[in-house]
């Protein structure tokens, strides 16, 4: 608020939703200590412990904190205010999306703009809401793939999911961001495989056969006129470094320190100083090897397995009725976390480090589980009241 006074923006905007908590809540304790607890544990031995950096400790913790307490006591039970939430979320990452297509031809203008919006200092461009383009991936990640899939499942007009699926590639072929192709082909080629099973098939190499025909026969020529993907992938420093051979060296680490180097009171510098891989500080740009390289693979592992347990399990019994209308936006929001996910394989930023929308999804899914939970507990107390 001040030089002197500065109030972390998801307390300030967060406590004045204090005053709009759903009454009577039909649950009033807090019902994620246990993730609360994980999560400040990992945050803990990564940020303090692992890297000595305090401020983003709590920068972290408090943002996670603060989207626990809204899932819990704002939204509670209520599917209205459920939806609403996942609505405005993603008409955000929408609106970040059309600040990242009018930066290509406006940087003058937007650049200032998001500048101003962020309260931060624009790195990379041309981005959306984020700083930098690697941030903004996770945004077009979590955008694109729950657009098109929600598309799918709530069982639209081909016209409509045709629309959707362009939306979604131009802004992946404008946002220059590849982990997020990548990411999102994942994503979606796995939902249409659970989803469409055989025919999928053919949709995939239908996609795949025009993908090549609109770059053979349009974009190939047009690489160096325009920032996209396609001129990125194009340039010398886009493969200056790779990620394979970054991943490798990172692996070597790793195996000198088989038990985390945090156990050995070593920093990222000190069990780097000799590789000249990692000459500039460059990591493995992979959030799960590093996340494993400091805390070790037993810890480590341990901890990852106990915060993805829950999404996983439910992932797996929810693709059992995949097609059933009620699951829609709930497949949707499962499938935009795979995103997510998948694009920390190229990154550092991750959930952990609360980039994009990645929080809000993992607790989003916890929140549906209960409230569908309450409502199948509702209904045996209904049937009885109509028999009666």
């Amino acid at each position: 608020m001040t030089d002197f006074l500065k109030v972390p923006a998801p307390i300030l905007f967060g406590s004045l939703l204090l005053f709009f908590l759903e009454k009577p809540l039909r649950y009033s304790d807090f019902t994620y200590y246990k993730e609360m607890l994980v999560f400040t544990l990992a945050v803990f031995l990564y940020y303090i412990v692992g890297m000595g950096d305090y401020i983003a400790f709590f920068a972290i913790f408090v943002t996670i904190l603060t989207c626990s307490l809204y899932f819990n006591y704002f939204v509670g039970l209520s599917k209205k205010r459920f939806n609403l939430s996942v609505f405005i979320m993603f008409i955000l990452l929408m609106g970040s999306m059309l600040i990242m297509v009018l930066d290509h031809p406006f940087p003058s203008i937007i650049d200032p703009l998001r500048s101003r919006m962020l309260d931060e200092q624009v790195k990379q461009s041309p981005a959306g809401l984020a700083t930098t383009q690697f941030t903004f991936g996770y945004q077009i990640a979590a955008f694109t793939v729950f657009a098109f899939v929600a598309a799918c499942t709530f069982r639209q007009y081909l016209l409509v999911k045709i629309i959707v699926f362009c939306v979604c590639i131009t802004s992946i072929y404008l946002g220059m961001n590849r982990s997020a192709f990548i990411s999102f082909g994942g994503a979606v080629v796995l939902f249409l495989l659970i989803y469409y099973r055989f025919k999928a098939v053919l949709l995939i190499a239908a996609t795949v056969i025009l993908g090549f025909a609109v770059y053979t026969y349009v974009l190939k020529g047009n690489l160096d006129e325009k920032n996209n993907i396609m001129s990125k992938n194009q340039a010398k420093e886009a493969n200056e470094f790779n990620r394979v051979d970054l991943a490798a060296e990172n692996l070597k680490i790793l195996a000198d320190y088989p038990f985390g180097i945090i156990f050995y009171g070593k920093s990222w510098e000190e069990v780097t100083y000799r590789n000249q891989t990692f000459t500039f500080g460059l990591t493995s740009h992979n959030a799960y090897l590093m996340f494993i390289t400091y805390l070790g693979p037993i810890l480590g592992l341990g901890i990852l397995i106990i915060i993805y347990y829950k999404i996983a399990q439910s992932f797996w019994q929810t693709m059992k009725n995949i097609r059933l209308k009620q699951n829609a936006l709930y497949v949707a929001l499962l499938f935009s976390f795979i995103a997510v996910s998948l694009n920390a394989l190229s990154h550092n930023g991750w959930l952990m480090s609360v980039d994009g929308p990645t929080i809000f999804l993992y607790f989003a899914i916890l929140q549906y589980q209960k409230i569908d939970a309450h409502q199948i507990e509702d209904e045996p107390i209904k049937d009885i009241a109509v028999v009666y």
